[in-house]
């Protein structure tokens, strides 16, 4: 690894930081508002839902692109992202100018990040936007997700994830339209100060890290093998979806489990489990970034969310919380 793609894992590695980070102190102020999504929070049946939901979208941006109705998927995943930024922004955002109870400051920012990401869908914008997106989709599917459907969700879009790209691989094909619309379903990680999405046309990229519910870690396909030997690389991309599940379980686990807070101030939620399904989450992380840099394409769940998961069981362990209710499965024995 050379010293650009060094930087750009320190970048990738800081997006999901504050993807995790903000979703555990989005966890608190969204149960508060009430954003909580289902009535049952324990209801293993959620993660059949869901699952079902990504099949089915899926399956339409497929016909989307095949039937060259791009524009459709854009304008779905702009309103998406002014909608899970409004999310955030309604319980950060000060109240300074209010209509009844609704924050006309929360509602700017958010038609403001479409508007950003319509205008000028530059790597900077389309990431603050992609982070802000993950802070609120993942505390929204955190606190609605109960430990076992969470478990549940996660290991199934693993499964997937690695079906839909080394078996099907119609991610890959998902993946080459839904980077050139230029949305926040993907983090970009330039590794050149002066590399520009909008001015990438995409040509020779390899598509190295999939995921469901978002397209797939992509890299530019120039200087792949030796930075001495050709220009190098401009930029990777990874899959939001790739940063937002793991995310779920680490939120999960903060709100649902049993274990002790760890008391630190600016995170409230935070506890042994949760902590250990982030870091879980980054030696996962690690782990598909040095497949990435080696150019070959990979699934990126199975590596995110059994670290999240793995770490999540062995803190609960740690922390005295027995399996059966780390797990969720108490009710059910």
């Amino acid at each position: 690894m050379n010293a650009r793609e060094a930087r750009g894992v320190a970048v990738a590695a800081a997006l999901f930081l504050l993807v995790q980070v903000g979703a555990l102190a989005m966890v608190g102020p969204f149960e508060t508002a009430g954003y909580q999504a289902v009535e049952d929070p324990s209801d293993p049946t959620n993660s059949l839902v869901y699952i079902v939901a990504i099949l089915v979208a899926t399956g339409l941006m497929l016909a989307a692109f095949k039937y060259a109705f791009e524009r459709a998927v854009k304008a779905v995943v702009v309103f998406s992202s002014a909608l899970v930024s409004w999310y955030v922004f309604g319980v950060v955002a000060p109240p300074l100018v209010t209509l009844g109870s609704v924050n006309l400051v929360a509602i700017a920012l958010s038609i403001g990040v479409a508007v950003a990401l319509l205008v000028y869908p530059e790597w900077y914008v389309i990431d603050a936007a992609g982070v802000v997106m993950g802070i609120g989709a993942g505390a929204l599917f955190g606190i609605s997700f109960g430990l076992l459907p969470a478990i549940l969700l996660l290991s199934v879009l693993a499964v997937y994830d690695a079906i839909s790209v080394y078996g099907t691989r119609h991610m890959l094909s998902l993946a080459e339209g839904v980077m050139e619309l230029r949305v926040p379903v993907i983090l970009v990680i330039p590794l050149s100060l002066s590399y520009s999405l909008l001015a990438d046309d995409f040509s020779g990229a390899n598509e190295v890290g999939e995921d469901e519910a978002s397209p797939p870690t992509a890299t530019d396909g120039e200087g792949m093998d030796d930075a001495d030997e050709g220009p190098g690389r401009d930029a990777f991309f990874i899959g939001l979806g790739d940063a937002v599940m793991p995310t779920v379980m680490v939120a999960s686990g903060a709100f649902f489990s049993p274990a002790s807070s760890l008391g630190v101030a600016a995170l409230p939620a935070l506890n042994l489990p949760a902590l250990c399904a982030m870091i879980g989450t980054f030696l996962g992380l690690g782990i598909l970034l040095r497949a990435v840099m080696k150019g070959r394409a990979h699934a990126g769940l199975p590596l995110l969310n059994g670290g999240a998961i793995g770490g999540y069981l062995l803190g609960s362990v740690v922390a005295g919380v027995p399996l059966v209710r780390a797990v969720g499965l108490a009710p059910y024995l």
